[in-house]
């Protein structure tokens, strides 16, 4: 990671995916979705539902649920799978280990210029970060995939994050941990760098394959790295 912040300009902005970078909120999602995939027909474990949702809109996943379930995905059945998994992480949902102290530091090296871009809806955004210290940080610099004309893998949430703080894409470093988010990333034009640690969800060489130009294991790594190079600028 060094190496890398010694090859290119401060970074103007960061942006932030949530789930799994900021909040720990993907498997308490990830086994709402098993039961209710199990309830409906479809014998999925939770390792395979993982593999197959996470950083992906339940809703855009349809056409393999229909199939799986033999069932069509109604709004109904949406609206319940939104409910129980609202509750659960309202519950249950805590920060990642390091993030408020990672996002504290990273606010200050960058002046305040920091924003969020999920995939996630904007109510599950807001509850998760007002429940685990984060909202005074980002406020209304959240941006949600459900907000712009196509979600993650598309570039459109992070296009719209660098604009709400008035940089190019490409001025920004991006911080994902998901396929489909480094993709987002990438095609935006930002440095994307992806958070895995041990027993992640995805290989590191997924997330170099699909755009990401560091993969790293810590939190604190990332926040000294970023700091240190916005300083030495």
């Amino acid at each position: 990671m060094t190496d890398l912040m010694q090859r290119v300009h401060p970074f103007q902005a960061a942006l932030f995916d949530c789930d799994g970078v900021l909040v720990d909120s993907e498997n308490i999602t990830n086994r709402v979705l098993q039961q209710m995939l199990n309830e409906s027909g479809w014998h999925i474990t939770e390792a395979e539902c993982m593999r197959c949702f996470v950083g992906k809109m339940v809703i855009s996943q349809k056409a393999l649920i229909e199939a799986n379930t033999g069932k069509p995905l109604t709004d109904t059945w949406m609206a319940e799978f939104y409910q129980r998994r609202n509750r659960a992480l309202a519950e249950e949902v805590c920060a990642i280990d390091g993030a408020v102290a990672m996002v504290q530091s990273i606010y200050a090296a960058f002046s305040g210029r920091i924003a969020c871009a999920s995939g996630a809806d904007r109510a599950k955004l807001t509850m998760q970060m007002e429940k685990v210290g984060l909202w005074p940080y980002f406020e209304s610099r959240v941006f949600s995939g459900h907000d712009v004309a196509a979600n993650k893998p598309a570039p459109d949430v992070y296009l719209a994050a660098a604009l709400g703080l008035g940089v190019l894409a490409t001025n920004c470093v991006v911080i994902e941990d998901s396929v489909t988010g480094v993709r987002a990333g990438a095609a935006a034009g930002a440095t994307v760098l992806a958070f895995c640690p041990h027993g992640h969800h995805t290989s590191a060489h997924a997330l170099k394959v699909a755009g990401a130009q560091v993969v790293f294991a810590d939190l604190a790594t990332l926040t000294s790295a970023l700091c240190q190079h916005q300083q030495v600028h």
